[in-house]
């Protein structure tokens, strides 16, 4: 009987509990101002939050879903959940800045501002791309000022306040990557080009419609040849990138409006109020009415 591999996890309490000296906010977010001390196993590891580093000096290498990469002074590297990294390998002269972030944090930071996601998903099959001199200086000094932030826990709205710092930081980063996309779109596989176009779909649609054989529709191939390539690519089903962006959505609406449960089930297209109950439950792990509570 063949037995399943478990990987060891990187997430924000898994690096809090080894690097309790990072600057961090609950399990959503940590900073580590020395990339050496980031906690990655020694073995393969998968990644269960968004890993975003700028090296500043030295160089490093590592594996990326068993694709190999280097990295040197002004390399941006970006690692995303569920990808699993090992073989990492830095110089003695290495330093550079580092942040974990959860992905729920991450999607509920990007959340209604267009195309940020189907971005930082084009990282997925590019982790690593180049800063010039002064987008490096910029990098450091916005990660700089995020940091007095956390630091602040006398602030009354410090996590708010990180928040809005966070995704001023990604907005530049993902005009940094569209702008890498747009060069290297031509080397793009079809693979990767039809996952992107999926994604965009997604993101205009998932408020509607949840069912996978309208995106490969729109997409004009198959349902089976839309599922195999999204796996491929992303380690994801079509349904679970649809899930989750309906439920960062749900999330939000639950948390941020005086909607009835019966009104963002009418928003989102839900049969009922009852249908909307029995996904949001089954998807997070509680009823809308006690997540609204919590």
């Amino acid at each position: 009987m063949n037995k399943k591999i478990r990987l060891l996890e990187v997430n924000v309490a898994q690096a809090k509990a080894v690097y309790p000296e990072g600057k961090y906010i609950d399990n959503d977010l940590i900073l580590f101002e020395d990339i050496t001390q980031v906690p990655l196993p020694t073995s393969p590891s998968r990644m269960k939050s968004l890993f975003l580093a700028l090296c500043t000096s030295g160089h490093a290498q590592y594996t990326v879903d068993t694709k190999m990469h280097e990295v040197s002074a002004g390399d941006v590297i970006i690692i995303s959940e569920e990808q699993v990294v090992a073989d990492y390998m830095l110089s003695q002269d290495c330093k550079g800045i580092a942040l974990i972030m959860s992905y729920d944090f991450f999607q509920n930071i990007v959340s209604g501002v267009h195309e940020l996601s189907a971005l930082f998903l084009f990282a997925r099959t590019h982790p690593v791309f180049h800063l010039d001199d002064n987008q490096t200086k910029a990098l450091e000094n916005d990660i700089e000022h995020i940091k007095e932030k956390i630091i602040d826990i006398g602030h009354r709205f410090r996590r708010e306040l990180v928040m809005t710092m966070l995704k001023a930081l990604i907005i530049d980063m993902s005009n940094i990557i569209y702008r890498f996309q747009q060069v290297g779109e031509a080397g793009q596989t079809r693979a990767e080009v039809i996952f992107r176009d999926f994604i965009q779909t997604v993101e205009k649609n998932y408020r509607t419609e949840r069912r996978v054989s309208w995106y490969a529709q729109q997409l004009c191939i198959t349902s089976k040849y839309l599922s195999e390539t999204v796996r491929t690519v992303s380690r994801r089903t079509p349904s679970d990138w649809i899930d989750s962006y309906v439920t960062r959505e749900l999330r939000v609406m639950l948390r941020n409006s005086t909607m009835s449960i019966k009104q963002i089930a009418d928003e989102l297209n839900f049969a009922n109020q009852s249908f909307l109950g029995k996904y949001f439950k089954e998807h997070v792990g509680m009823s809308p009415s006690k997540f609204r509570k919590s």
